[in-house]
């Protein structure tokens, strides 16, 4: 899942700025013990996100598919004073690691952990976010990105990760109910006059949308 030449990947890996010592022990814990570690951010990708963070300063933020909290916790780092990030895991036993490393963390007072099905759980945050991170079940990125994006602030952001799928996306039509659905979603968030958007090929690929003032 990248896109950059192994020399290039090692290049911009030397000359961007590391993770700390309870990211780098998440992303070996992640690594040596689960079986879809491939799953993980990690720490490039987890930089992006933390700067973008910090950028946008957000007060209310939602996360869907907590994995195994790596994300969260790089997203945790950019929100404002008394700002708060919610995320949804379907798996109890990622939450639950995820859980372990977020009270451990400077942000366990302000993440906030929901257990279940986020198609279940999303209508009822009565929450306007100001930045959204999509990185759950792709089948239901449409159905997320519908149930978020009226909550969105004007000039919000709703960052969706995995957008090019392994490549599967660049064979038309695309194979697999992943793919498709990856394939729908970007012709999707293209079409839609509400947004603006830029995809990165950065890992799997990650778009930017932001939601027009």
């Amino acid at each position: 899942m990248n896109w950059l030449s192994p020399e290039i990947a090692s290049y911009v890996q030397q000359y961007s700025s590391g993770t700390d010592s309870l990211l780098a022990e998440l992303e070996a814990h992640t690594q040596a013990h689960h079986p879809h570690a491939h799953m993980l951010s990690g720490s490039y990708q987890g930089q992006l996100l933390r700067l973008l963070s910090a950028m946008i300063k957000p007060s209310r933020v939602l996360e869907i598919g907590t994995f195994t909290g790596y994300s969260a916790l790089c997203l945790a780092a950019g929100l404002a004073e008394n700002g708060q990030l919610h995320t949804v895991e379907i798996r109890e036993a990622d939450a639950e690691l995820a859980r372990t490393f977020f009270n451990r963390s400077p942000y366990k007072q302000q993440i906030r952990l929901h257990v279940g099905d986020a198609q279940t759980i999303i209508p009822t945050l009565d929450e306007t976010w100001d930045l959204v991170f999509i990185d759950a079940d792709k089948v239901g990125y449409i159905t997320y990105y519908e149930l978020t994006l009226p909550r969105v602030r004007p000039g919000g952001w709703i960052l969706a990760d995995n957008v090019l799928f392994h490549g599967q996306v660049l064979v038309q039509p695309p194979e697999g109910k992943n793919a498709k659905a990856i394939q729908a979603f970007n012709e999707h968030v293209a079409q839609d006059d509400r947004v603006e958007q830029l995809m990165l090929p950065v890992r799997d690929g990650i778009t930017l949308i932001q939601k027009k003032p």
